[in-house]
């Protein structure tokens, strides 16, 4: 038999098996391929969103930095750290800086030479005549604690905002409208921006640039104001408390004939402007409660207590205007006083509580001297517990708002409002001649063991004054309450990130 026949033949399509196996490897190589790029693109937007999200994060926490530190009661507020940064108002055209360096960094913001200058603050500011200054006043950031690096902001930039400014240079008269864009700062009422500074709290602009070790950079920039806390209206120049079967007790001097209590309203420096409001109101419908009163002020000097009743003693109740449903029970006006402790930039000061009822410690007059206050710069000071001014000698401004018993000395002048809600008991025997100017308001929300009344009648406020005790009384003021009102948490404005 011949060999080559046992040979197997191979057809057209011999070694087809391989060239599949070529394909299939290269399809899986492409496919291979394809999926690498796809993980490192996707790597990358991934680095580049966490990049974006970090410096933006950095960026506003410089913003909320400084929104925090403006903040009096905050233990690290300007006010506490550096006292003299940001005077009241502020100035516009005079920025203050956080500053927040890393070793060897030169990030003095009005430096051109610096690693990283303000080149944001000219262009917007020129066109109203202001240049950055060079120096600026400025802080260190207080983000770096025990030796960590804090957000890698590098600095903060705080400044005052006018009618010039508005709109980015453009310019645009505010309320009242008058028809003139100037530098005036501007201060917010609640609801408006105004020209007016009487009218609400300063509005200023915060800036924040922040940049990570990769280079990546953002600024961003806030307008905030303090937004108000909201008071009951307060439509008389003496407002006491009282409940039927539990009465207002009031005693003014019998020896001074210079006391009074006037619901004539005067400005700020003290000119008449015509409008008229009670002397004294109790928060009751019982009658006898207004005799209580009238009872309290001797027969000879009951002409000084004028307001909207002529011949006085003008005592009137305004249970009906003054206080809101929502104001009426003794839980909802302690609530009112707790919530202007917890929502307000206020100095809250509680001395160490006594041993017996209602378990109040008392504070004094030197426990208000560090706080500065002034005509410029009104403040809130809650006193949890007694206050005690005897002797103190200084000038009060803003409000105050006492939850123990507030002891008054007429050689205080305050300017602004007092609140006396918790034990609502006021009283004084000193001598000088000095007065309250604006309104005082006096009310028992709690019990002798300082615990909240239970029901729906408040109790009976107490106003004792010595008979020999002398100062001139309280006068209305509505300018005086007004510039007194409290400064809420620094509400947001506007916000916007600025191209770069």
């Amino acid at each position: 038999m011949n060999d080559r026949s046992a040979t197997r033949k191979h057809g057209p399509q011999a070694g087809i098996a391989l060239l599949i196996s070529i394909f299939i490897l290269l399809l899986i190589s492409v496919v291979a391929i394809a999926l690498m790029v796809a993980s490192g693109t996707e790597s990358a937007m991934a680095g580049n969103y966490r990049t974006a999200t970090g410096v933006y994060y950095a960026a506003l926490a410089g913003l909320e930095e400084a929104r925090g530190r403006l903040l009096s009661r905050n233990p690290t507020s300007f006010k506490n750290t550096a006292p003299t940064l940001i005077p009241t108002p502020l100035p516009v055209g005079q920025p203050v800086y956080i500053i927040n360096p890393v070793a060897g960094e030169n990030v003095a913001p009005w430096d051109r030479a610096s690693n990283y200058p303000d080149a944001e603050f000219n262009p917007e500011f020129l066109s109203s005549g202001f240049a950055l200054p060079n120096p600026s006043p400025s802080t260190n950031s207080v983000s770096t604690v025990a030796g960590i690096q804090g957000p890698s902001f590098k600095w903060v930039r705080i400044n005052a905002v006018s009618e010039q400014w508005l709109h980015q240079g453009l310019g645009q008269d505010v309320a009242p409208f008058d028809g003139t864009i100037d530098s005036t700062p501007l201060f917010y009422d609640g609801t408006n921006l105004t020209d007016v500074p009487s009218s609400g709290s300063q509005v200023l602009e915060i800036t924040s640039l922040a940049v990570l070790p990769n280079g990546s950079q953002k600024l961003l920039q806030y307008l905030i104001a303090p937004g108000p806390v909201a008071l009951p209206p307060l439509l008389a120049t003496l407002t006491l408390s009282g409940s039927p079967g539990n009465g207002v007790t009031f005693h003014a001097p019998a020896s001074n004939s210079s006391y009074a209590v006037k619901g004539n309203d005067q400005d700020c420096s003290g000119n008449l402007t015509g409008l008229k409001y009670p002397a004294i109101g109790v928060l009751t419908n019982s009658n006898s409660d207004i005799v209580h009163v009238e009872n309290g002020i001797p027969t000879a000097y009951q002409p000084n207590y004028t307001g909207v009743n002529n011949p006085g003693p003008d005592v009137e109740n305004i249970s009906s205007s003054f206080l809101p449903l929502s104001l009426q029970s003794p839980s909802q006006l302690d609530a009112l006083a707790q919530s202007i402790i917890q929502n307000s930039d206020a100095v809250v000061i509680t001395p160490t509580p006594s041993g017996t009822p209602p378990y109040l410690g008392t504070a004094t007059g030197a426990d208000l001297t560090p706080l500065g206050m002034s005509s410029i710069n009104p403040l809130t000071v809650v006193v949890n517990g007694n206050l005690d001014i005897s002797n103190w000698s200084t000038d009060g401004y803003g409000l105050l708002l006492v939850t123990g018993t507030f002891t008054y000395d007429p050689d205080t002048t305050w300017n602004g409002i007092i609140l006396v809600i918790g034990q609502g008991k006021v009283n004084g025997s000193h001598m000088q001649y000095k007065q309250i100017n604006g309104a005082m308001l006096v009310a028992k929300t709690r019990d002798l063991n300082n615990q909240v009344l239970t029901g729906p009648n408040l109790g009976g406020a107490s106003v004792q004054f010595t008979d020999s005790m002398q100062g001139n009384g309280i006068q209305y003021s509505a300018c005086w309450i007004q510039k007194a009102q409290p400064k809420g948490k620094y509400k947001i404005l506007s916000f916007r990130e600025i191209p770069q």
